[in-house]
């Protein structure tokens, strides 16, 4: 009998559980694989939703916890975040000698990983590279990808660019994006079948959602951090003055994300919650039942361009966070000024439905991942290709 291959990944954060969570449920099923799975910064915090809790309720058993997510939403931090999540997740591949380590997409905590895998002559598998955005997240994505050994992309596009990178042909694999993979599971039946208040409760206004809502995802840009303040001002007057049904998300735990939280609570402190609800975290498959059937997504989240695609929910996407990055016709671009953001809300909620686009996917990406990770020929010596 073969000796199943022993596969660790690192889950760091609320966005990065959603883009693994079926390539992790494959990696589990998988009869030639072995599952460690390591949790470590914001998913395991209070303050973002404690992602963690979720991932056990869902059936993930967690081999061990990084806590090295420092309490401060400066860039500094997140270097420090990054260099203590280095130095543990060290000792971490050392103790249980994975045969390839997984990291998801380009927030800065999963440069962690990556470097303590390379540095340990651990293959590296990276989920999502080749994709194009602003911020710190460009640098973070790319980084990776020069530091894996396989690349799992979510479009041919991606592959394409991975490719210009140097990265060697037979290591490139488009698998489309395990997200969508909830958002296809969701599409037999996709009514709101759950109160969202009553079941995750949150803060602010209980909202009659029964004619319909908006929900709202803004994180800071961490290369426009000192901003991060005046840009949600700046949608939550759009916001205001459209008169809608809102579900808020709390934002990353990025730089500029005290301005963010700042904003929100001193709008809180001055209007009160008139038809406003904030919530940390949810289920990735009742998110995404709850996207389905907004009316709008507002703000600056990868959702909006990836997921939201697939479900053809119109968008507003605020700001240079998703600058650069494959979109589909859902997708309307406006700049942190309140008048335009109204405007595009109104609308996108007239526009109604855009027809499904699978640009990242078609919903078997899970599946697709593991069979990689499982056959795929394993080794850490790279050249550079042209």
């Amino acid at each position: 009998m073969t000796e199943k291959r022993h596969v660790l990944a690192v889950v760091t954060a609320r966005p990065s559980y959603s883009r693994c969570k079926t390539a992790l449920q494959a990696f589990k099923d998988h009869p030639d694989l072995k599952l460690t799975l390591v949790v470590a910064a914001s998913a395991l915090s209070d303050s973002y939703g404690r992602v963690v809790k979720r991932m056990e309720a869902e059936g993930f058993e967690i081999a061990h916890r990084v806590e090295n997510l420092l309490d401060a939403e400066t860039p500094s931090a997140m270097a420090k975040t990054t260099a203590i999540g280095m130095l543990e997740l060290a000792t971490v591949f050392d103790n249980f000698k994975p045969d390839v380590v997984v990291t998801i997409a380009d927030r800065y905590e999963t440069l962690s990983t990556a470097v303590a895998a390379a540095y340990q002559n651990i293959p590296l598998a990276h989920i999502q590279g080749g994709e194009v955005t602003g911020s710190i997240d460009e640098k973070v994505r790319h980084a990776i990808t020069k530091l894996a050994d396989l690349h799992l992309v979510a479009s041919e596009s991606a592959g394409e660019r991975v490719r210009k990178m140097g990265e060697a042909e037979e290591k490139i694999y488009v698998t489309g994006c395990p997200s969508i993979d909830i958002a296809a599971s969701i599409l037999d039946d996709p009514s709101l079948n759950f109160d969202p208040i009553q079941k995750y409760g949150g803060v602010g206004s209980d909202l009659d959602l029964s004619d319909g809502y908006i929900v709202v995802m803004q994180h800071p840009v961490t290369t426009e951090h000192g901003e991060a303040r005046q840009h949600v001002d700046e949608t939550l007057k759009a916001v205001h003055a459209t008169g809608l049904p809102t579900l808020w998300f709390w934002p990353n735990p990025d730089a500029g994300s005290d301005g963010t939280s700042r904003g929100l609570r001193s709008f809180r402190e001055k209007h009160g919650d008139p038809n406003l609800h904030f919530f940390k975290n949810m289920s990735p498959t009742d998110f995404l039942r709850l996207l389905y059937n907004a009316k709008c997504l507002v703000g600056n989240s990868s959702v909006g361009i990836r997921e939201c695609a697939f479900l053809g929910v119109p968008v507003v996407n605020i700001g240079t966070r998703q600058q650069g990055r494959d979109r589909g016709k859902n997708v309307i671009d406006v700049a942190y000024n309140a008048a335009e953001i109204q405007a595009a809300i109104e609308a996108q909620v007239k526009k109604g439905r855009i027809e499904s686009d699978d640009l990242y996917g078609v919903g078997d990406a899970g599946p697709r991942i593991a069979d990689v990770i499982a056959t795929a020929p394993l080794s850490v010596h790279k050249i550079l290709t042209y």
